[in-house]
């Protein structure tokens, strides 16, 4: 598993890190019943806090996307249709918002920014 940590980001690194394993277990990567690296390996990889990442694995636990076994580790929790889909909903409209404020900023109407969207739809 490859989690990258940006220090000069003004996201919270657990922030990172729950960001990070939600996009692998949504991507597939990481699979139900998949084992995480121990609070422990995973603060000595990432050369931080183990209370940071048992923050991020409380995190995700708290969200149903990991289930924590006590002395046997932490697992990828078996998949939640709903869920899944509620978090590619939760990315798509954050890029769109992303999108339309650019436009905005470019002076794109909103009037043609629906004109573009259907336009994009049909095609």
């Amino acid at each position: 598993m490859k989690i990258i940590i940006n220090s000069s980001s003004m996201v919270p690194i657990y922030e990172q890190i729950v960001e990070q394993i939600k996009a692998l277990i949504i991507s597939g990567e990481l699979q139900e019943n998949d084992n995480l690296p121990s609070v422990r390996t995973l603060s000595k990889e990432l050369r931080i806090s183990a209370l940071t990442v048992k923050k991020a694995y409380d995190f995700l636990e708290q969200e149903g996307f990991t289930v924590t076994v006590h002395g046997k580790g932490t697992y990828v929790a078996k998949a939640n249709k709903e869920r899944m889909m509620e978090e590619y909903r939760k990315e798509i409209e954050t890029e769109l918002e992303e999108v339309i404020r650019k436009a905005k900023r470019y002076g794109v109407t909103t009037e043609e920014i629906r004109e573009l969207t259907e336009l994009i739809l049909e095609g």
